[in-house]
């Protein structure tokens, strides 16, 4: 069975080892300084030997479709290619990095954040279908702004293009590989769950979306690396008829290889934007911080709606409890069904952990790499403790606060915010621990 230490190949790329760092919101924005600022994210984790980094969600056209504030797009091919700054310093320290692409459909910014709906009149979201009826319940009740445009059959064949053209920006700024954001209520989630696609053409079948745009990406930007993450709505709520089961994210992950995607990320989560992609406790410190409050009402609308999105907050993180490794059990069955390697993520905290999963330790394979995501805002050198041979009960300081997701909504950086947590990663800078031999 692999060690961590051990290389993986992902579509004829070999990674370094099994460890990598998932997807984040960077929030480094799309002006002249945003390749210094992803570096400062993202060098940190190659330089302490993270095998692979994942750059967080790129939309996938210039105007539209962005899910969150200070996002950067691979849309402009000029832009693109002053990201190679950033891909030549994680080759430097021999690491990989995969941008992930993403379009918010019906999530974007336009639909709920206020100040920037009203700074982009002329946007509208783009649709599957029809939106949902809780979606339209929240737009007549004032929480959200729908002005949704269901897409045509043409206009879906455009979107693929536009992620293939993207995919060969990327390809040309020297990323390694591209991964398409599959889950957090994202376009390709709503194309593939049955939640949000009612459709009646060849699109009916979500995973036909899929086919088209990895065919786009290969046309474009040759035999790049293509991840896909897959989701299992699991987590949706009760009023929520039908949704995509564990068995019909295995059968999706199934079709995704055989079409000749070269690695799968399944993940069980909800049909909305909520916190069982995440998980952990209610973030009590970043709704209290008054450095935040403009910046929530200016993204919710008002005091009132921002504490009632906050309650929210509150009821998920209790339904949403954190649970070690909660995609474990569903990534075995892709395993066992499929042939490309599969990537596992989802509170994933300790080496020993990881040597479960992998099945170095003696137990079962079920997975071939594992990745975390939030440990890395709370340390970004962490690998530098997991890959020490001689630290094996090294375990990820993050304590599942969520303190540096919510603030993101404003444009904040994601980092940790949590003084106990800080202190001890401080104590083990003072021990030298990050540093590499």
């Amino acid at each position: 069975m692999p060690e961590l230490e051990a290389p993986l190949e992902v579509g004829g790329l070999e990674l370094p080892n099994r460890l990598y760092r998932a997807p984040l919101l960077e929030c480094a924005g799309d002006g002249p300084d945003a390749p210094e600022t992803l570096a400062s994210e993202l060098e940190p984790a190659a330089a302490a030997g993270a095998g692979l980094v994942f750059q967080g969600a790129a939309p996938v056209r210039e105007e539209g479709g962005r899910v969150a504030p200070s996002m950067t797009p691979l849309a402009d091919p000029e832009f693109a290619r002053t990201l190679s700054a950033l891909t030549d310093a994680i080759h430097d320290h021999g690491g990989r990095i995969f941008a992930q692409l993403d379009h918010g459909g019906l999530r974007t910014m336009e639909t709920w954040h206020a100040e920037y709906r009203r700074a982009n009149p002329e946007l509208s979201q783009l649709a599957v279908s029809e939106p949902p009826w809780p979606l339209r319940l929240a737009d007549r009740l004032g929480f959200l702004a729908l002005d949704a445009r269901v897409l045509s059959t043409e206009e879906v064949y455009e979107l693929a293009a536009d992620v293939g053209r993207c995919a060969a920006n990327a390809d040309d700024a020297g990323y390694d590989g591209v991964h398409l954001a599959g889950a957090n209520m994202g376009i390709f989630q709503q194309f593939l769950s049955p939640f949000y696609n009612r459709r009646d053409d060849e699109f009916a079948d979500g995973v036909r979306f899929l086919e088209v745009v990895h065919d786009e990406i290969r046309a474009r930007a040759g035999d790049v690396a293509l991840v896909a993450k897959v989701p299992a709505e699991t987590a949706s709520p009760p009023f929520v008829r039908r949704h995509l089961t564990d068995d019909d994210a295995v059968e999706i992950c199934a079709r995704l290889d055989r079409i000749g995607y070269d690695a799968l990320v399944p993940v069980r989560c909800s049909t909305f934007w909520d916190m069982s992609i995440v998980r952990g406790r209610f973030p009590d410190r970043a709704w209290r911080d008054e450095q935040f409050r403009e910046g929530y009402v200016a993204a919710f609308g008002s005091r009132w709606k921002a504490a009632l999105v906050a309650a929210a907050n509150r009821v998920e993180a209790v339904a949403y409890d954190f649970e070690p490794g909660w995609n474990a059990d569903l990534a075995r069955r892709v395993r066992e069904r499929t042939s490309v390697p599969v990537l596992l993520e989802g509170g994933i905290r300790s080496r020993e952990q990881i040597d479960d999963l992998l099945g170095s330790d003696g137990s079962e394979q079920v997975c071939d790499a594992v990745g975390m995501g939030r440990p890395f805002y709370a340390e970004p050198r962490l690998p530098a403790r997991l890959l020490d041979s001689a630290n094996d009960a090294a375990e990820a300081v993050c304590d599942n606060c969520n303190n540096c997701t919510v603030p993101q909504v404003t444009g904040a950086n994601g980092v940790c915010r949590t003084p106990e947590v800080l202190a001890e990663r401080g104590e083990l800078e003072r021990e030298g621990t990050y540093e590499r031999d």
